[in-house]
């Protein structure tokens, strides 16, 4: 048994790097700079005023949605911001080097357009189910603007998949393992804990995930950001000094820093695009099925705000992560065991230098957060895939399996589910992006034509 164990998990792995090879990187890159040239760099040019939308109400009666845009923002930054913004980050270093930080800017900014395009499309094709709900996303966006219903399934199936795996088991075993490390529950209850709670979140549907989310994560954010925060303000003397090394080592590389090994430009744009891509969602596609949901005058609207999602989670959680491993210098340093510190327990270590014990109980808080609201966020995702896979009669079967789900992740050992979620999640932005290539005249049209009607009302 271990050693079909293995064999498997050696398999996953080169299909893993095959998946999130050249030309899957190569695909976002050039989409990426594409729309931003066509949209007139887009992501800088109305980032202000599409951060000024977040929590502006539709001035239409007419306009139709089931959520504010305030609460579709939450929805996909709880299932975007998870432990890869705490921990992932910390992973990034120790094998890209502290050069993988800017190239995870770089990934953020060029794929702010990508998300832009597709909240844009999605909010266009999206349609109304029988329950009186909006439905869109790429399996939509892909059916009526391409006509590829095979394409549009074959992405549904695989975002299906990443939402029981990435987006459910996965982020339930780290919350599992979080409350039996800090408070010694056994995970038979902590996974009960979490079923249950998915459960109560999951009966009353969107409206009731966008009202948890709109209370959790800016509740979430406030603690995390505010602690790094008061970190940063205490080694503000740092700051220029790791900006300066951020930058010059995405160009030159690294030299071993203790138990660091040290890493080549080569390591630092791969992991820094690769931890980009899954800290902002960038390509996945997965963001543009809550935009669906908004409420919303016109397409740009939500687009707007669907965008800032990536500069909320990359630009901002990321960098104050980042940013305190840096300025604390835990970046190198080993365990009483003598292995390098890595992922969340160097995370925990940079926090614990100022705060102490309470430095491990703010990550660990922020991490039982992030997790818990990705499980939300991934379960609408789910539900709308299934949704238009099977109809809306297999909702309730939905919810009941993605709960369920919940409890095992907590009890279970996932590292072939690690793999195969990561497999996922690259799989189903191929047809997405894609589907962006050849819809992305609609999305620059749109916005020429928004554009022009926005100058003209204010002349």
């Amino acid at each position: 048994m271990e050693e079909l164990h293995c064999w498997l998990l050696c398999g996953l792995n080169k299909l893993y790097d095959i998946v999130w090879g050249f030309p899957l990187m190569a695909l976002i890159f050039s989409l990426g700079l594409y729309l931003t040239i066509a949209l007139r760099g887009i992501q800088l040019r109305r980032l202000v005023y599409a951060i000024k939308l977040i929590t502006a109400p539709a001035s239409s009666r007419a306009a139709q949605g089931d959520l504010n845009n305030f609460a579709a923002l939450m929805m996909a930054l709880a299932a975007t911001i998870g432990t890869g913004n705490i921990a992932g980050v910390a992973t990034a270093f120790t094998t890209g080097g502290i050069g993988a930080l800017f190239w995870m800017w770089v990934t953020a900014l060029i794929g702010m357009p990508i998300k832009y395009a597709e909240a844009l499309l999605a909010i266009k094709y999206r349609q109304m189910d029988r329950r009186g709900q909006m439905c869109g996303g790429p399996m939509h966006f892909i059916q009526w603007g391409l006509g590829w219903r095979f394409v549009a399934s074959s992405f549904a199936l695989l975002c299906a998949i990443g939402a029981f795996g990435g987006g459910n088991m996965l982020q339930a075993n780290s919350m599992a393992a979080v409350m039996g490390a800090l408070f010694d529950v056994d995970a038979l209850w902590a996974g009960g804990a979490i079923a249950f709670f998915t459960a109560l979140s999951l009966l009353g549907g969107v409206k009731s995930i966008g009202r948890i989310a709109s209370f959790l994560v800016p509740i979430m954010a406030l603690i995390y950001l505010g602690a790094a925060l008061v970190i940063l303000g205490w080694h503000w003397d740092h700051i220029p000094g790791a900006l300066y090394t951020i930058v010059s080592h995405a160009f030159t590389g690294e030299a071993a820093i203790g138990g660091f090994l040290g890493a080549t430009v080569a390591q630092a744009v791969q992991v820094g695009i690769s931890r980009g891509v899954m800290t902002s969602d960038t390509g996945l596609g997965t963001a543009s099925i809550i935009a669906a949901a908004a409420k919303s005058d016109h397409p740009c609207h939500q687009a707007l705000i669907s965008m800032t999602g990536s500069f909320f989670a990359t630009i901002i959680t990321c960098s104050a992560t980042g940013l305190v491993i840096i300025v604390t210098n835990v970046l190198g340093q080993v365990d009483s065991n003598g292995l390098l510190l890595t992922g969340a327990s160097l995370t925990v270590t940079a926090f614990q230098t100022l705060f102490l014990t309470w430095g491990g109980y703010i990550v660990a808080f922020g991490l039982l957060l992030f997790g818990f609201t990705t499980i939300l966020g991934w379960a609408y995702y789910g539900e709308k895939c299934i949704e238009y896979l099977m109809g809306e009669r297999a909702i309730p079967f939905y919810r009941l399996f993605f709960t369920l789900i919940a409890f095992l992740g907590a009890c279970l050992q996932l590292d072939i589910v690690w793999k195969v979620s990561d497999i996922c999640n690259g799989l189903m932005a191929f047809p997405n992006l894609i589907a962006l290539c050849f819809l992305a005249h609609i999305a620059v049209a749109e916005t020429r034509n928004f554009d022009i009607r926005k100058c003209a009302a204010m002349s």
